[in-house]
């Protein structure tokens, strides 16, 4: 998301549609979503003729569709939704809908800037890629764990590399699933792949694969790692050098390696959802030291603090604190720095850090209703519905976008309100 120092960010809550309006004009109202901004509110319903339309800020998109699901706003503030007419699937972005047209379309994805839109698709049983409504020249049988770059300049999804018959033991212990990277598959097949991701350059691709039954790896580029597992999970590329990090099992217990080196000795019960601090030289993730207790491990050491489930784990931008998830006797909870916030609640929602780091807000849930809480401090209101936090460019401020009483609200609240 693109935080804009030109957003309005004068402390203050103001109301900008009545959503009552809305479900009383329309049959009925299906997704809400909030723009990132907070000055637009996007709502799909149904109409007198059997159609569905794409409501903004009170205003009924001019194009209706026999479908429409799944709004989204782009990073950049754009109105997305996947939609059909006459059996056929495409995007509309803004109302406009991508030149070409599919039998179906799904999992939506933006670049970080939102400059670059990218979907799913499916042709004659065959599966793609398309970004700006171009779909890959080449087509698979099969096609799954989608991705694109950060740039949005590539994009790269599991695919089946060659025909596999029914009940065809033989060819699928031989390997028939590669890695597509803008719709050329990688040389080499596996027996099954997974979970592509991108380096931030977007021009290398690691992935998780199984090369036999019984033995897992990395593969980066087409190439595995010289070493197998007994089982690995998704890789992250260290920013800094290159390097392929993947949690891995090895003699009954989790660990970490790099480039197909062991660099965390597998003493943990689960290890995965690893990052790299920007500057490469941390590497966090989500471990269990002993059998039903998650913590949060640094470098391969663990928090002291343990949990029963621990989800969501987000690092402050320069990489040097974290913040997660965690339940605890059927409560959720958020652990920052190796300290538990006060509060339990009956769900949390990822952390956000500010953009330098210094403040940490949530949005929280208990008996139905929703707030921000900062630092450990809830905000003074609640609502019947909230979506994730912004902060301000300096930090100081937290947007919350909120649904009470059927009105929309965009509020600005300093810190000192909370």
């Amino acid at each position: 998301m693109t935080v804009g120092s030109n957003w309005d960010w004068e402390p203050g809550k103001k109301p900008v549609v009545e959503l009552r309006a809305c479900s009383r004009k329309y049959q009925w109202q299906e997704e809400v979503v909030a723009g990132p901004d907070g000055e637009v509110l996007a709502v799909s319903v149904h109409l007198e003729d059997g159609r569905t339309g794409i409501v903004v800020n009170g205003e009924l998109w001019e194009a209706t569709f026999e479908k429409a699901w799944y709004l989204r706003f782009s990073p950049d503030g754009r109105l997305t939704a996947l939609v059909s007419d006459e059996g056929e699937w495409t995007l509309a972005v803004e109302g406009e809908m991508w030149p070409e047209s599919f039998a179906f379309a799904w999992d939506t994805r933006f670049s970080r800037s939102g400059d670059r839109i990218a979907a799913a698709v499916q042709q004659d049983m065959t599966y793609a890629m398309a970004v700006d409504g171009r779909p890959w020249e080449n087509y698979f049988i099969n096609a799954s764990n989608f991705t694109l770059s950060s740039s949005g300049e590539a994009t790269a999804a599991v695919v089946q590399a060659a025909p596999l018959g029914q009940a065809d033991i033989e060819a699928f212990q031989k390997g028939v699933f590669s890695v597509a990277v803008d719709g050329r598959a990688w040389d080499m097949t596996f027996v099954n792949a997974w979970t592509p991701v991108f380096d931030p350059s977007g021009r290398r691709v690691a992935a998780q694969v199984r090369t036999s039954l019984y033995d897992y790896t990395i593969a980066v580029d087409g190439r595995t790692w010289p070493s197998t597992y007994a089982g690995v999970w998704e890789p992250a590329f260290n920013p800094a050098t290159g390097e392929v990090a993947a949690p891995v099992r090895a003699g009954g217990a989790w660990g970490m390696a790099l480039d197909g080196r062991i660099i965390w000795d597998p003493v943990f019960k689960q290890c995965w959802q690893q990052q790299f601090s920007p500057d490469g030289q941390k590497l966090w993730a989500i471990a269990a030291p002993r059998h039903g207790r998650f913590t949060v491990a640094v470098d391969g050491r663990p928090w002291k603090t343990s949990f029963a489930v621990v989800t969501d784990l987000v690092l402050s931008p320069d990489g040097r604190r974290a913040a997660c998830l965690a339940k605890e006797d059927g409560e959720w909870l958020t652990a920052v720095d190796d300290a538990v916030w006060p509060g339990r609640f009956d769900m949390v929602y990822r952390p956000v850090f500010s953009p330098t780091g210094g403040r940490l807000a949530v949005k929280v849930e208990r008996q139905g209703r929703f707030t921000i809480v900062l630092d450990g401090k809830p905000y003074r209101e609640d609502f019947d519905l909230v979506w994730d936090p912004i902060f301000s460019p300096e930090g100081d401020r937290v947007l919350i976008r909120a649904v009470d009483q059927g009105r929309y609200y965009r509020l600005v609240a300093p810190a000192a309100d909370f």
